[in-house]
């Protein structure tokens, strides 16, 4: 059964979502909040996100932030903002998709499917094990082994490591980096960062 995570501070939103997946088949979790949200996905892995954006503790586009420090679960975003910077502000951060209230639960079932069915295509496809020259990565394993010995990583090494591997051929910004290594709080204080290494450091 497809696990559905809603994040959305409105109750009654909350509760006709929870009927109406749960009527379709989805396994369905329900947070109010930000940081309910991170915790549940934590506990309980979802396999897609439906987002709001204004919640009581964290911007919606944090909570992009701290999901994808760890999981590539498809994010939908469901928000009255309607603006178009809003949208790529969302998308930008890591959103996949985005809905926007009022909505038609038909539209909104039809998006969940193509998520999901996204994102099965990419685990079939996906590639766990990364060669770069003498590098072999083994992002399942969380190991390097660099011409047949295994080097050993620090925590936020292989944070920094693990984002470039998923993100090779793009460019990774250095708000995206200290997001997803550091968490947002640091990514919203003013940076000084030298290198892409692990002694970049932050000053507020």
């Amino acid at each position: 059964m497809t696990r559905v995570l809603v994040v959305d501070d409105d109750p009654q939103i909350l509760r006709a979502l929870r009927i109406n997946l749960t009527a379709h088949g989805y396994d369905v979790t329900v947070a109010p909040d930000g940081g309910g949200a991170l915790r549940a996905a934590a506990d309980h892995p979802p396999d897609v996100v439906v987002l709001d954006l204004g919640l009581p503790d964290l911007d919606g586009t944090e909570v992009i932030a701290g999901l994808r420090g760890w999981t590539p679960v498809p994010i939908i975003v469901l928000s009255a903002r309607d603006g178009s910077t809003d949208k790529v502000g969302a998308l930008d951060a890591g959103a996949d998709d985005y809905v926007t209230k009022p909505f038609g639960m038909a539209e909104l079932l039809a998006r969940l499917r193509a998520a999901v069915r996204r994102a099965a295509a990419a685990t079939v496809d996906g590639e766990p094990v990364v060669d770069a020259g003498d590098v072999r990565v083994d992002l399942a394993a969380k190991k390097v082994v660099r011409d047949g010995a295994q080097v050993h990583l620090t925590p936020t090494e292989w944070g920094i490591l693990e984002l470039l591997v998923r993100h090779r051929g793009k460019l990774v910004g250095q708000r995206e980096l200290l997001r997803a290594v550091w968490g947002p709080a640091t990514a919203r204080r003013r940076t000084t960062c030298g290198s892409t290494s692990p002694s970049c450091g932050a000053s507020s």
